[in-house]
């Protein structure tokens, strides 16, 4: 019999302890004290060189523009600099988009935003070489530019070819609807203001290669095109990542420019060299979230189900393709959000305009497209007379309905996408029932009413807004990862893989998958910076797949390791495979009289090491299922769906246009947690993120295409006052992932973001309180003040012609 307490020190002995820090136990981030005691490294904190130089770009003054001259005769005797570049002085490629052409890493004749990197300097000192660039002598022929979405659409300007999804007869249906209903949205987009800014350093090596130190999301796209603007192989290159300050999607393309200028400093003075970008010129001339032109066209019948839907969804992509063709395609993706929308037809567009070119941000085009859905659903239940909630529900995938049939006769599934996919493992349904009971949505509802009659100024808003967000690259090709895991004869383990750190909890998670496979305590295992000489070819962290694809691959490279191991303890226990298991710390091997033997971890490997049995193994994953016709606009894009909702209650001043968010209820969908306190986090910050997305931040340009909200003082983030004065968070309880992902769980990344949807829709709802929710008000994001006071004069305007048609009306039937 084992001895269950040690009596000596009221403890459990270790091999009756369950081990610290496996998956599903709430475990801080691995890096949380060195966070908030300034011991966390960042590229801006490594020791520099003593002949380290810094890094000034020289941007365009127009918006669109060819430049006739340049004179920088001046920038060169400069004190201090001892290089200046053009694109002349590039040895390899000077085109560094990232998918597409279009991004020169200096321009060559065309600016095409006011920014655009022109010449860079080196000098030995950042304000230096800030001097030295100010001194240049540039003339420009002005050309027109395209500044806006609606010009670019009227004249056809786009940085990528129109794309579609069709299914059944949209037309038709629309023309044989009950009620048809249109609508329009601009939505603004974002600044990423992570915490670090882009910064990378460059140090030059013996073999004419470069040592790059990033705050990248993508390092194999940063050693790749390092690479290329100096004509070497990708081997000579090596791109080291040990965390970000923040990254959003702002760091997938954007830091690679930062690298390639630098390097190729480096190699002409074969010194080190950093390029850290100050706030204003990081805000002036990096991508934001798409600004999104959206439309649509619904036909319903007369319960408010929709029957037809035609959506066009438009982004603001800038000079540049970046990643614009994906992020449209997954704004088309998401017009649907929860809902089914039956006979549907979804355009998206890719607008070019004379502005910094848009990237990815947190949802990848998603929120945008979901903005639409939501719009639709608010619009719907105010031309029905309907509670926004009641149509929601109705119209919910896989919500059935007797008298709604298919061709055939059949009940309809109402479970298909737009573009092909099956919604499956559907959650939503029970998930909104959950989360509409523990919100109290229909007794606040009411008391809401009362509370509206009675106040003439202060106006309450309630919604409730369901996410439905698809996860997976819908690139197919990035759907892949490595890992490297070593285990060290003292037992300790030392982990990497191709996923990078930006204050996500990533590390810790597949840290804590590392030491669920072994059964040992989270403090074995310690996880290096992310290293293309280690785990080469890697994707970038985005898409809310860092886990399910970093944290298979190093579970495969595990249970590679495993597999000799335990073949191993077979021969040298001469057991049973059956009998010999990992736990607590221990290998656990069980004899033929059913006596057990524990062995510690650190003894066993020390043996398996004698016995010549590999401690080292890579690991791979790739994503299956997924697949989807380009050509047709049909297929399976996502392995799966991560659901969500969120209950929000704000109060207006109608006199003012200011408003406070009193209430918010969140029940998220995280499948089975590997670290419950790890998804809260996320889900708390991605939702005050897209919060301030539709609330706070906006962005500014002039007439020239110059941006004016490029600094704190004029580009309003979130603050703690604007979070949800009463805020629950709650994971959906004892609901696995319906697919094989790493223990069956969910991402968490992405999807919560979408949840801040609710606050602009409790906005509208309250606005909309104005006239007896008869009106839908028009208000585009962000929701400022200015902007929701426009909606109440607005609304104020359609009660009063209500009123003058209820009058005529009845002056008609009396008479």
């Amino acid at each position: 019999m084992r001895k269950l307490i040690d009596t000596n020190t009221n403890e459990l002995p270790m091999r009756e302890r369950p081990s610290k820090g496996k998956t599903g136990q709430s475990m801080k981030h691995e890096s949380a004290e060195k966070h908030v005691t300034g011991k966390a490294v960042y590229v801006d904190d490594m020791p520099e060189y003593p002949n380290q130089l810094h890094v000034v770009v020289g941007g365009s003054k127009y918006a669109h523009a060819k430049i006739k001259l340049m004179n920088l005769s001046a920038v060169r005797s400069a004190p201090g600099v001892e290089a200046v570049i053009t694109v002349k002085d590039v040895p390899g490629h000077t085109d560094i988009g990232p998918v597409f052409p279009g991004d020169p890493v200096l321009v060559s004749d065309e600016c095409e935003f006011i920014g655009q990197p022109i010449f860079a300097v080196a000098a030995q000192s950042f304000e230096q070489a800030k001097k030295a660039a100010a001194l240049a002598e540039i003339e420009y022929d002005v050309l027109e530019p395209v500044l806006t979405v609606e010009k670019a659409l009227k004249d056809k300007f786009f940085v990528r070819p129109t794309h579609q999804h069709k299914r059944g007869d949209s037309a038709k249906a629309l023309e044989n609807a009950a009620h048809r209903i249109q609508g329009e949205q601009y939505v603004k987009g974002q600044e990423h203001f992570y915490l670090e800014g882009q910064v990378s350093s460059v140090v030059p090596t013996e073999d004419g290669g470069m040592e790059v130190f990033t705050s990248s999301q993508h390092p194999t796209e940063v050693q790749k095109l390092v690479a290329e603007v100096l004509g070497v192989s990708i081997n000579k290159v090596q791109v080291d990542v040990r965390r970000m300050g923040g990254g959003f999607g702002g760091k997938e393309t954007q830091a690679a420019p930062l690298a390639c200028i630098a390097a190729i400093l480096a190699n002409k003075t074969g010194k080190p060299v950093k390029y850290r970008m100050s706030r204003q010129d990081d805000m002036e001339m990096t991508g934001k979230r798409h600004d999104f032109y959206n439309t649509y066209d619904v036909g319903v019948d007369e319960q408010g189900i929709i029957q037809g839907a035609e959506i066009m969804v438009a982004g603001k992509c800038g000079n540049s393709p970046d990643l614009s063709d994906a992020i449209v395609d997954r704004a088309m993706f998401h017009s649907d959000n929860a809902y089914y929308l039956n006979n549907a037809t979804v355009t998206g567009h890719r607008c070019k305009t004379h502005t910094v070119s848009a990237t990815a941000y947190r949802g990848f085009g998603g929120p945008q497209g979901m903005m639409v859905a939501e719009l639709m659903m608010d619009d719907i239940a105010r031309h029905m007379g309907e509670d926004p909630l009641t149509i929601r529900k109705r119209n919910l995938y896989g919500i059935k309905y007797d008298h709604i049939k298919t061709d055939d006769g059949q009940i309809d599934e109402r479970n298909q996408t737009h573009y092909g996919q099956t919604v499956e493992h559907n959650l939503l349904p029970e998930l909104i029932e959950e989360l509409e009971n523990t919100s109290d949505y229909w007794k606040r509802r009411e008391e809401i009413k009362v509370f509206n009659a009675q106040s003439p100024f202060m106006k309450k808003g309630l919604a409730l807004t369901p996410v439905k967000f698809g996860i997976s690259f819908t690139v197919q090709f990035l759907n892949q990862a490595g890992a490297l895991v070593h285990i060290y004869t003292d037992g300790s383990i030392h982990l990497s893989h191709g996923g990078t750190e930006m204050g996500q909890g990533l590390f810790l998670k597949v840290a804590q998958i590392v030491a669920e496979e072994f059964q040992v305590d989270l403090d074995t295992v310690q996880v290096s910076s992310t290293r293309t000489d280690k785990v080469p070819n890697t994707s970038p962290t985005a898409a809310s797949s860092g886990t399910d694809l970093n944290g298979m691959a190093a579970r495969d490279a595990c249970l590679r390791i495993k597999d000799g191991l335990f073949k191993f303890a077979t021969e040298h226990y001469q057991v049973e495979e059956d009998k010999v298991r990992l736990e607590s710390n221990h290998l656990v091997v069980t004899n033929a009289a059913g006596e057990e033997q524990w062995v510690p971890f650190a003894d066993f490997v020390q043996q398996a090491y004698m016995g010549r049995v590999p401690l080292s193994s890579t690991g791979f994953y790739k994503t299956p299922k997924i697949h989807y016709d380009r050509e047709t606009g049909k297929g399976r894009p996502f392995y799966y769906y991560a659901n969500g909702a969120a209950v929000s209650e704000v109060i207006v001043d109608t006199l003012t246009g200011e408003y406070k968010v009193l209430r918010t209820d969140i029940l998220h969908d995280v499948g089975r947690s590997l670290n419950p306190s790890i998804d809260i986090g996320q889900i708390e910050g991605a939702f005050v993120q897209g919060m301030g997305w539709l609330t706070t931040e906006e962005l500014v340009w002039n007439n020239q295409g110059k941006l004016l909200s490029n600094g704190p003082a004029t580009y309003k983030i979130p603050a703690v006052g604007d979070a949800p004065i009463d805020f629950r968070v709650k994971l959906l309880e004892d609901r696995p992932n319906g697919e094989a992902t790493v223990y069956r769980s969910k991402a968490v990344g992405e999807p919560p973001f979408m949840l801040g949807i609710s606050v602009w829709s409790a906005l509208r709802d309250a606005v909309s309180s104005i006239a007896d929710y008869r009106f839908s008000p028009p208000m585009n994001t962000p929701a400022t003040p200015e902007c929701v006071l426009n909606a109440v004069m607005a609304t104020e305007r359609a009660k009063e012609a209500q009123w003058a048609q209820d009058a005529a009306t009845a002056d008609s039937v009396n008479a």
